[in-house]
């Protein structure tokens, strides 16, 4: 898809004072030349252009708002003082990946007098000898050159906020476990329910409660046939005596 279509679809029936934030990666510029960005993007904070096939910014338009611009993979090799003209509030500029060879090259960024961050990775300039030494001198305004200030530290990035919000190191915070077992000691009735004995128990003592009233039963069902028997011996005996008296008589 060519620049020029990708940021109408970017668009997405906004006016251009509208964005903010345009992102056109991996589309195609026609001649090497930025296309379809024009002077109406007055608000335009950040802009990524990577692997577009850029080899001139002779064509970018006056973005007074912008301070991140991403050129990465491109073909860039000069025309970089368009930048100070047209983007002076950068303050982070990515140039990885591109055609720059010489101190030459980068001396046309000087006048971006907010410029804090620059990035040239994978290109031709790195291989210099004392090129950090140099750039440094030849940028005091930049602080960090590929991620990484004078001092050889490392720039702040947003991976510290996500080991902040998971505990240190990435390790969840103290007391989830803990909390999670008790619950699930809770559902079982070993622990935390007062008063309340487990299931298994429960359904022990049911089947020992059921036992103990059919055994009941049985005792019961004896202990009558016992009386109906002595009552029905009785009752011969009584006979027996009731016919011994008649034949005295």
């Amino acid at each position: 898809m060519d620049m020029k279509k990708r940021i109408t679809l970017e668009l997405r029936n906004r006016g251009p004072a509208e964005i903010a934030e345009l992102v056109v990666d991996n589309s195609r510029s026609a001649d090497g030349q930025v296309e379809g960005l024009t002077d109406a993007f007055t608000e335009l904070e950040f802009l990524s252009m990577v692997n577009v096939g850029l080899s001139s910014l002779s064509k970018l338009p006056c973005l007074p708002k912008l301070h991140k611009l991403e050129l990465s993979d491109n073909n860039l090799s000069d025309s970089l003082e368009t930048l100070s003209e047209k983007c002076p509030n950068l303050t982070y500029l990515n140039l990885s990946g591109n055609k720059i060879k010489e101190l030459s090259n980068v001396e046309a960024l000087v006048n971006l007098k907010s410029l804090q961050s620059l990035d040239l990775f994978n290109c031709e300039i790195t291989s210099l000898e004392e090129y950090r030494e140099s750039v440094f001198e030849l940028l005091p305004q930049v602080t960090f050159l590929d991620g990484f200030d004078h001092e050889d530290n490392e720039a702040p990035d947003s991976e510290g906020d996500d080991d902040d919000e998971d505990g240190e190191d990435g390790v969840a915070p103290v007391g989830d476990y803990d909390d999670e077992e008790d619950e699930e000691e809770d559902e079982d009735g070993s622990e935390g329910g007062e008063g309340v004995a487990p299931l298994s128990f429960q359904v022990n003592r049911a089947a020992q409660d059921d036992d103990d009233d059919e055994f009941g039963d049985e005792e019961e069902e004896e202990d009558q046939a016992g009386v109906q028997g002595e009552k029905r011996k009785r009752d011969v005996d009584d006979e027996g005596e009731e016919d011994e008296d008649d034949e005295e008589d």
